[in-house]
């Protein structure tokens, strides 16, 4: 059909449509080749330094003389300097051998011009500065000699330091009678500022009960809580320095009056219960008293040493991601829960048994009774059993623990934790606490957490704040009081190793501690005996 292409048949190609049409090319390059066969053509620099290399070699360089002046062994390289020489270039600045030749050949061509012109120069220019800023006329010293370099950078110095201190002197005082200017500006700001800010002092510390208007106001519109807390410690501050800070006309049952506001208002408390705190504490640790109210207690637990020692359990509950430390020196079985990655309340330790929760105050009562083995004890009102089973760890299992609550509901809890924990030596009984001596007596150690108001456990339950009145407080005073003396009754006064009662109660209140107290030693033949507890504070006894 048609002819085979054969590739190892190179077809040679002609140039493109567009390289026919560019005629002339070949021409103009044509100019620029040169015939192989031909001489090759030297550049006009080429042919010089050619003549230049037969001129040398023809003429032989004849040695330099040396010049007057100088006699010794030296004068081939103590010269004296009669005009500028040219900086020459140094050795390893140059590229290759060619450049070296011809720089040579420059110097030869152009020594006898630059001669010529360093002779004319110095002629004309006798007052020429060096590159030091020496004259050339003191080059040389009083000797003839001329001096190096550096001995003229010498001789400028001094002479610069000569001429300039005078000058240096007086700058020097006009800056430093600047710097005593500015020294006396800056202290008579200072003083202006200390000035105004003593005066703003005095404008605050001076406190000043707002009048009868500011107060009904306050009464219809809603106060910064801010600004209240500010005239709280402000009104405090007077308070403690009354005699020093106090407003001229006004009596103290006044400030007294509008600190108690504040704090019913601040603090979120009724007036009867805020009255009573006002009266029972100094006012610095009536502030502490209701800050610490408002602070979430940490979770404390107890270690169960029937089954298990503090150590292991807390090294237990430490695998499992609980941060905890031993809850202080005086006890040790507790623990301080910080926090916890699983529930403190339904860890496999805590469903064997092996600790409580419960709370480090509940600690001391049992700590105060310290039940001995084999005795009976009698825990009046026992519910939930967190005392309950901390006295029959202490006891070991042994003796008779008699737990008792007026409340069958709240029994429940107690008969859980007493299976929970292991308790084998303990009685569970459902009485009326004032009538429990005539069912029941003859025990070694009583315990008696008598229900209260909780005013001291309003952390755990803020409602106490504004729930409590005075009708609530002697309520549960007077049924203290029977409970007491019924404790009281149902201990054997001549039990060999016990004969004691502990009486606690979850209130601050004089009326609920101090008072039962009291009405318990008038109505019985009774004593009080040291605690054994080397902390806290005592008690009102007057």
């Amino acid at each position: 059909m048609g002819r085979k292409l054969d590739p190892t048949i190179k077809v040679k190609r002609g140039p493109g449509r567009k390289a026919r049409k560019q005629k002339g090319a070949e021409t103009e390059l044509t100019k620029f080749f040169v015939e192989e066969g031909g001489p090759k053509k030297l550049s006009s620099r080429a042919r010089k330094r050619a003549v230049k290399r037969a001129q040398v070699t023809k003429e032989p360089k004849q040695e330099e003389k040396p010049k007057k002046g100088f006699s010794d062994e030296n004068n081939k390289w103590l010269k004296p300097a009669q005009r500028k020489r040219k900086i020459e270039q140094s050795e390893e600045a140059e590229d290759s051998d060619s450049q070296w030749e011809e720089d040579d050949d420059d110097d030869d061509n152009e020594e006898g011009f630059i001669n010529k012109q360093m002779e004319e120069e110095d002629d004309d220019d006798e007052d020429m500065v060096d590159d030091y800023g020496a004259d050339e006329g003191d080059d040389q010293d009083s000797d003839g000699e001329e001096l190096l370099p550096i001995e003229k950078a010498a001789r400028k110095q001094k002479k610069q330091t000569s001429v300039k201190p005078e000058s240096d002197d007086d700058d020097d005082e006009e800056e430093e009678e600047e710097d005593d200017d500015e020294e006396k500006e800056d202290l008579k700001e200072d003083e202006d500022e200390e000035d105004t800010v003593q005066a703003n002092f005095d404008e605050t510390e001076q406190f000043k009960l707002p009048g009868a208007a500011d107060r009904a106001k306050e009464g219809l519109l809603q106060m910064d809580l801010q600004t209240i807390h500010q005239r709280i410690r402000d009104n405090v501050d007077v308070l403690s320095h009354f005699t020093e800070k106090r407003e001229e006309g006004k009596e103290r049952s006044e400030y007294l009056s509008l600190l108690r506001s504040d704090l019913c208002t601040y603090y979120s408390y009724n007036e009867f219960l805020i009255s009573k705190l006002m009266d029972l504490f100094p006012l610095s640790e009536l502030i502490d008293f209701l800050e610490a109210n408002e602070i979430q207690r940490p979770v404390t637990i107890r270690t169960n040493t029937l089954k298990t020692r503090r150590r292991d359990l807390a090294q237990a509950l430490i695998n499992r991601g609980v941060n905890l430390d031993p809850l202080g020196k005086w006890s040790k079985v507790g623990l301080v829960i910080y926090d916890s990655s699983v529930p403190i309340g339904a860890t496999p330790e805590y469903l064997s048994g092996q600790y409580m929760l419960q709370g480090a105050s509940s600690f001391l009562p049992v700590m105060a009774l310290s039940p001995q083995e084999g005795e009976s004890v009698l825990d009046m009102s026992a519910a939930p059993g967190g005392k309950t089973t901390y006295m029959a760890q202490l006891m070991r299992n042994t003796g008779m623990i008699v737990a008792n609550d007026a409340n069958a509901d709240r029994l429940k809890s107690v008969v859980g934790n007493i299976h929970r924990l292991g308790v084998t030596n303990a009685v569970i009984c459902n009485y009326d606490g004032r009538q429990f001596p005539k069912v029941m007596g003859g025990f070694d150690r009583v315990l008696l957490d008598a229900p209260c108001s909780g005013t001291g456990v309003i952390s755990k339950d803020p409602g106490v704040k504004t729930s409590k009145d005075e009708a609530d407080i002697l309520r549960s005073a007077h049924l203290q009081k029977e409970l007491i003396l019924s404790a009281i009754d149902s201990v054997n006064a001549d039990s060999p190793t016990g004969g004691y009662l502990v009486y606690c109660t979850c209130s601050i209140m004089v009326e609920e501690n101090e008072w039962v107290v009291d009405y318990a030693l008038k109505k019985r033949n009774v004593k009080l005996v040291p605690t054994g507890l080397d902390f806290g504070n005592e008690g009102f006894i007057r």
